[in-house]
């Protein structure tokens, strides 16, 4: 399953305000805030679902995190903050041993779980990178048609 590509501009103000009155803050709450906008780390989904950013991991006994949850765009784009707990779900990969738990928050809409969402642009930069690795891509190819 692909990720949402939904973007929006994040309400820094109101972040910083949600971010320090959340128990268990950290000590310095302005470095622990994405600067700018924020993408939606859900799976796609229809316009009926919210779409969600995790912004910061409370300190506490607790698995919970500060998400930044939000519907529409521009004027029409209504949004709030939630300290919400984490996703029970775990992916038990038998050959490796390997225990994957969903990043999400707890029952988060659509039900598909962070180790199945794929995002197409992060994969594509780590093949570019795997290809300059390689030495089939030289660095001096990515500017070429900036002269």
């Amino acid at each position: 399953m692909l990720q949402c590509t939904a973007v929006t501009d994040l309400p820094i103000i109101e972040a910083l305000a949600a971010l320090t009155t959340m128990e268990g803050a950290p000590a310095h709450p302005p470095d622990a805030l994405p600067e700018g906008f924020v993408l939606c780390e859900l799976a796609e989904h229809d316009e009926t679902a919210e779409h969600a950013s995790y912004l910061c991991a409370a300190e506490t006994r607790e698995d919970r995190d500060l998400w930044f949850i939000w519907t529409g765009t521009g004027a029409y784009r209504v949004h709030r903050f939630d300290v919400l707990p984490l996703c029970l779900a775990a992916l038990h990969e038998r050959p490796t041993g390997l225990i994957r738990q969903c990043l999400l928050f707890r029952h988060h809409r659509p039900r598909d779980h962070s180790f199945f969402v794929t995002d197409p642009l992060r994969e594509l930069i780590a093949q570019e990178q795997q290809e300059r690795q390689a030495g089939k891509r030289p660095a001096s190819e990515d500017h070429a048609d900036d002269a």
